[in-house]
């Protein structure tokens, strides 16, 4: 694909006054002159491989101590073969170690829809760009939640596949059997035509057969969140028809958030432990913490955990696997002010962990409609589908979108 100068692109990241664009690390390719995605552009995290070019990863130590990738991400290739344009590369938060988007190296990239709050990460570029309308989607990747939760903030869509369905070659990894491709849109329609490219497969017009409305779930975003997601989730109940009520964790989700967090922090040391040992590498204020404490995950920890995950997977797999999707809030609240106390952060991040990490734990696909508002800023509901039925997710989200 052709290299070209962002003055030729639909989008200009050098005149972006949002922060989602990289100036470090910029590139801009043409698409193929013809294809699905023909007419549309798109930033891409800088955690993605461009044949030729660095990523930096939130990072300016690991943007000095690595060298032009030799290849392109397959999945970014594909997008461009399919006739998108990257306009550029988006801001991340360091080795995609957070969910606020704050980065003590670059910046906060800003949300147009909660002026004065935080666009969430670690896609944070990604989901501003989108959001700022500098884009027409973007691709970031998620882990603990790093699409979802921006999407919730800006008031956006945006979509987790399921665990392994495109692969992530080319791609900074954190926590492997967590981390998943994910893409932002502003319109449903955009979102889908994105993964039927992705996907490479067609539309399913196909509706579940109830909605499981994830009691646990609710609790746990607590009676503000409840209320200001009503009319939203009356909404998709009248659409989807038949609906019956849920728990997904009978030990609580706040069982699972430790699962889930022993479980990631392992396999992150595991993966950056060398390079941060070598390199000693200067992290911001949070980032710095949670590498140390992955540090001190044990062998046992792991093995209790995995334990722990199988059950809690097999049990939602089964509550799905009749074609029901689940239903719950995508955070906890709307998006922190920007500069909240490290406190107040880490607490939001683990009722946020909470809420996201049930489709981390079984590979499920996620999908986080922007519906609903609350102290006017954007708040999303999720609905999670069975592994494979990503399509139809996708199409339930158009079909949805048409019918407001």
């Amino acid at each position: 694909m052709k290299d070209i100068g962002s003055s030729a692109m639909k989008t200009d990241v050098f005149a972006d006054n949002l922060g989602a664009f990289c100036r470090e690390t910029h590139v801009a390719l043409e698409g193929a002159k013809s294809g699905p995605l023909s007419g549309l552009d798109f930033g891409a995290k800088d955690v993605f491989d461009v044949a030729g070019h660095k990523s930096g990863c939130g990072n300016p130590d690991w943007l000095d101590s690595h060298s032009p990738a030799e290849a392109t991400a397959p999945a970014l290739q594909r997008l461009l073969d399919a006739g998108a344009d990257l306009a550029g590369k988006t801001h991340t938060d360091e080795l995609t170690y957070s969910l606020m988007g704050e980065n003590a190296h670059y910046g906060t990239p800003v949300n147009v829809n909660a002026p004065g709050r935080v666009p969430g990460g670690s896609s944070s570029g990604s989901a501003a760009a989108v959001a700022g309308a500098l884009v027409d989607f973007a691709i970031g990747t998620d882990c603990g939640g790093s699409v979802r939760l921006p999407a919730s903030f800006c008031g956006i869509y945006g979509f987790r596949p399921s665990h392994g369905r495109i692969g992530l070659d080319g791609c900074m990894p954190l926590a492997s059997s967590f981390d998943t491709f994910g893409w932002f849109a502003r319109e449903a329609a955009t979102l889908a035509r994105v993964g039927e490219a992705l996907l490479e497969e067609t539309p399913r017009a196909m509706r579940p057969k109830r909605l499981l409305i994830a009691e646990d779930g609710f609790a746990a975003g607590g009676p503000e969140v409840t209320s200001a997601l009503a009319s939203a989730l009356d909404r998709v109940r009248a659409f989807i028809g038949s609906e019956q009520r849920a728990v997904i964790a009978g030990d609580g989700l706040e069982a699972c958030f430790a699962t889930f967090r022993t479980l990631q922090g392992a396999e992150i040391w595991a993966n950056h432990r060398e390079w941060i040992e070598r390199t000693r590498p200067t992290f911001g204020p949070g980032i710095r913490e949670r590498f140390e404490w992955s540090a001190t995950v044990s062998e046992a920890d792991v093995v209790a955990a995995k334990k722990l995950r199988e059950m809690f997977s097999e049990r939602v797999h089964n509550l799905l696997s009749d074609g029901s999707v689940l239903c719950l809030p995508t955070s906890p609240g709307i998006a922190p002010e920007r500069g909240a106390s490290g406190q107040m952060l880490d607490d939001f991040r683990g009722h946020a962990l909470a809420l996201l990490c049930t489709a981390g734990l079984a590979g499920l696909p996620q999908i986080t409609l922007p519906l609903a508002s609350l102290d006017n800023c954007p708040l999303g509901l999720s609905l999670v589908g069975r592994r494979g039925s990503d399509m139809e997710l996708l199409t339930l989200a158009e079909d949805l979108a048409a019918e407001s």
